[in-house]
């Protein structure tokens, strides 16, 4: 059998596996480490689509003459999935109300719930509750589609863009404990969500840039590998989102103002700094 990844034939040959779908497999390390997924499948000519995929997968590979696979960039993907998520919410916007009701566990089959499920399941959430009529309306989730879009088109620009939104949280992270002792509790629960938001925007956009073969990865945080710094950021974070939880606004305080605020502000400049120097030297 003759295998051709995106056209080109691949040096590999099976060599325990009997079916297609144990071929897939084996190659699954390989496309999740070169940052690919499988797109398509065609078998002697014909294609696979949603109705015939279980029955190729199931087809012995004595039976087939050529075996063509189709891979795309993760980003690709995603990015196709939230195109997806748009006019899906625009169906679901223009349903009737019966029409609804089984919405959700019907865009639970497709391959897009699949793979944000895997990738970003807090937006696999916020799509899962809206078409089950019970989140917040289709406007926050197609706001928060074109904003992971516009991260995935534009990276860099949408890290610039946020220059703003870091100052202001950050301002307001060393105002959270004096709002937690005086009972503003609606403006403290605002800040450490806004807050939450944020640092995943920034996470989001460094995985993305590192995706593209932009190189965030080797740079240092206040003399700190980026990936061990952001590790030690994401574990203060749990412990300002825990005693945050216990309303222990002393520790809350110390976190917020010393620790969290300083972190995305360092993190988020040096990012920035990286971005600039490699423009200057294109």
């Amino acid at each position: 059998m003759k295998i051709r990844v995106n056209g080109l034939d691949a040096d590999m040959q099976p060599e325990t596996e009997k079916t297609v779908g144990e071929v897939l497999a084996a190659m699954e390390s390989w496309l999740t480490g070169s940052g690919h997924r499988l797109s398509g499948l065609c078998i002697d000519g014909e294609t696979a689509n949603l109705e015939t995929i279980e029955e190729s997968f199931n087809r012995e590979i004595d039976t087939i003459h050529t075996l063509d696979i189709s891979t795309s960039s993760l980003t690709e993907l995603i990015a196709e999935s939230l195109f997806n998520i748009i006019e899906d919410v625009k169906t679901y916007e223009a349903a009737s109300f019966e029409q609804r009701i089984p919405f959700a566990a019907n865009w639970k089959e497709s391959p897009t719930a699949r793979l944000l499920a895997e990738q970003s399941p807090d937006l696999y959430d916020w799509a899962m509750n809206t078409f089950s009529g019970e989140g917040s309306g289709t406007q926050i989730l197609h706001s928060l589609a074109e904003e992971r879009l516009r991260e995935l088109q534009n990276p860099i620009n949408e890290m610039e863009t946020a220059k703003p939104l870091v100052a202001e949280v950050c301002t307001r992270l060393e105002e959270l404990p004096l709002d937690m002792q005086t009972g503003k509790d609606a403006r403290a629960a605002e800040t450490v969500n806004f807050f939450s938001g944020i640092a995943e925007k920034v996470f989001r956009i460094y995985s993305i840039l590192k995706i593209e073969g932009f190189p965030v990865g080797d740079i240092k945080v206040e003399n700190m590998a980026i990936k061990a710094y952001i590790d030690e950021f994401n574990a203060v974070l749990q412990e300002l989102l825990t005693a945050y939880e216990q309303r222990d606004t002393v520790l809350v305080g110390d976190l917020a103002e010393y620790e969290m605020a300083p972190r995305l502000r360092n993190l988020h400049a040096t990012l920035l700094d990286a971005i600039v120097q490699k423009r200057s030297l294109q």
